[in-house]
């Protein structure tokens, strides 16, 4: 095992002259194919998601990110009881899992989420000195979460919050040096606008067609 995690730690190839380590690699792989199984209603989002966060948190250890690798062991948290959530939907919608838009009172939670808690964890970076940006930087964590609990409730909004995510890390991650990061959010960029516009036309239908032509199955 600790053979395995050090290849892992070891730079795969370099980009604009930084090393991008295996686990780094590997890891933003696995976030790619989680948005497409996300955007096919796949089940194995959240599988592929837990594998992902667990190589990211190890590619933040080595690079001393505690904050990165703290956000990645809260998303595995998160993934683990969105797969839950995907289980029972398809249990009781004989194996389907249906995409809805949110009603306004969930909408108004998940704003006050995204406000509140980007807030507060902002003021605790500033606090311990441990983000040379705190805002932009809560946001990414509080939103990513904010998203992934929108995910596991399956309503559309989720990828409005993951594109302001990505709105948010590609010129934070570029100013941050860490190019490859900010390559891989602009790829996510691409395909959240893809994820958001199958998932709206899927709900806008069901919500027409509620018996027929809207059936969605998730793999």
């Amino acid at each position: 095992m600790i053979e395995l995690l050090s290849w892992l730690n070891h730079p795969a190839f370099e980009l604009a002259g930084r090393p991008v380590p295996y686990s780094d690699l590997f890891g933003n792989i696995c976030a790619l194919g989680t948005v497409v199984l996300a955007l096919r209603r796949s089940i194995w989002a959240w599988p592929v998601q837990i594998l992902g966060s667990v190589l990211l948190f190890a590619a933040s250890v080595s690079a001393h990110l505690g904050g990165n690798a703290s956000r990645q062991v809260v998303i595995i948290a998160a993934a683990i009881w969105g797969w839950t959530q995907w289980r029972k939907a398809k249990a009781q919608n004989d194996g389907e899992v249906v995409v809805r838009w949110a009603t306004w009172k969930e909408r108004l939670i998940l704003l006050a989420a995204l406000l509140l808690g980007t807030a507060a964890f902002a003021a605790i970076l500033h606090a311990g000195d441990w983000s040379w940006n705190p805002i932009p930087d809560a946001y990414i964590f509080v939103g990513s979460v904010v998203a992934m609990y929108a995910q596991g409730k399956a309503i559309v909004e989720f990828w409005f919050v993951w594109l302001a995510v990505d709105l948010v890390g590609i010129p934070l991650a570029i100013a941050g040096g860490l190019v490859f990061s900010g390559v891989v959010y602009f790829i996510f960029l691409i395909m959240v606008l893809i994820g958001l516009r199958d998932w709206a036309r899927r709900s806008t239908r069901r919500a027409a067609f509620p018996q027929g032509p809207a059936r969605d199955l998730g793999a």
